[in-house]
């Protein structure tokens, strides 16, 4: 099968097309004809030599992918031969195959297509496990996401939005505020030119973000601390502003505040099922009902891996940019 690879740590350039033997499926797994992948943040970094993949994932990159089943491993019930799904993957989507232990597959939503599909399972299951099954979010509260016109950031606005939350979205343009607000977002903050915390405030009389979903990091650990609402929750899923901060406890201590670091792609199998579950009972109906979609920047052949990493790092995309195959 042909994939797309790394010649050596680097930038765009190094990701290279090559052949790799057909994946076959071990007891538990299918094996996916791919149809489509998705870049992730977490891509950029490996290119880079800084996210390895865990241990028994494809060494290539891509973290999700849709397509059609081709072979099924022993043991597996549910899926069959022609099925088509989407799965959340550790490894290996920039391919024309890829081998999916089962309990990480979710089904193609009626009404969304093929291709598309791939632009979900990354995105619903981190922002589901983080600010729902992890972070608690309630109907009535604020959620402040960063990056809201991120893959990540359009999903949490829409499902936050249409379970009641009120939300809150940091991005660097007018044009990114406003896609934003069209999703569901209420509270629009350029961080180029205004104070997230000041903003944050001004828009919930005072109390400030009853959970944040963060993709910086150590840059803007402090304040985040400080827009935490009284018993808010902080959850750190990215580190695109640096690995190390300090933290004034006593600010966490007076809110009553949680802090969380999580990482989704180093989960057991185990865990990832649990969640892809929760998914499938609680995100996909809203999917299929066309009340959250996802957003799909562009749509690049395989080969043009190297261009989507670009645009990627250019910041200049909304939603997701998926490679075809």
């Amino acid at each position: 099968m042909k994939i797309i690879t790394i010649t050596t740590p680097g930038g765009p350039e190094v990701l290279q097309q090559a052949e790799a033997p057909d994946p076959h499926p071990a007891p538990g797994e299918v094996v996916l004809d791919v149809a489509a992948t998705a870049v992730n943040r977490a891509d950029l970094l490996q290119r880079q030599g800084f996210y390895p993949p865990p241990p028994g994932a494809p060494v290539w990159l891509g973290l999700e992918a849709s397509g059609t089943i081709s072979a099924v491993g022993e043991g597996v019930k549910e899926w069959s031969v022609g099925d088509t799904a989407c799965a959340l993957l550790a490894g290996g989507g920039y391919a024309e195959k890829v081998a999916v232990p089962a309990g990480q597959l979710l089904p193609v939503p009626s009404g969304v297509s093929l291709v598309d599909a791939a632009a979900l399972p990354e995105v619903a299951c981190t922002v589901w496990s983080n600010v729902f099954m992890l972070a608690g979010l309630k109907s009535g509260e604020c959620l402040l996401v960063h990056g809201g016109a991120s893959g990540i950031g359009t999903m949490a606005i829409q499902l936050a939005h249409r379970r009641g939350a009120r939300v809150a979205v940091t991005a660097g343009s007018a044009a990114k505020l406003e896609r934003c607000r069209e999703l569901g977002a209420d509270i629009l903050i350029d961080y180029r030119t205004e104070d997230f915390v000041a903003r944050v405030r001004e828009g919930t009389d005072g109390r400030g973000a009853d959970v944040v979903l963060d993709i910086i990091g150590a840059r803007y650990l402090a304040k985040n601390v400080e827009v935490l609402a009284p018993g808010g929750r902080l959850v750190v899923i990215g580190l695109q502003g640096g690995t190390r901060a300090e933290i004034d406890l006593n600010a966490l201590l007076r809110k009553r505040g949680t802090l969380y670091a999580t990482a989704l792609r180093s989960q057991a199998v185990i865990e990832k099922a649990a969640i892809v579950a929760s998914v499938r009972e609680h995100v996909w109906p809203l999917v299929e009902s066309g009340a959250i979609h996802p957003v799909v920047h562009a749509r690049l052949p395989l080969a043009d891996a190297a261009q989507a990493h670009r645009m990627l790092q250019e910041s200049t995309h909304v939603g997701k940019v998926l490679l075809t195959v």
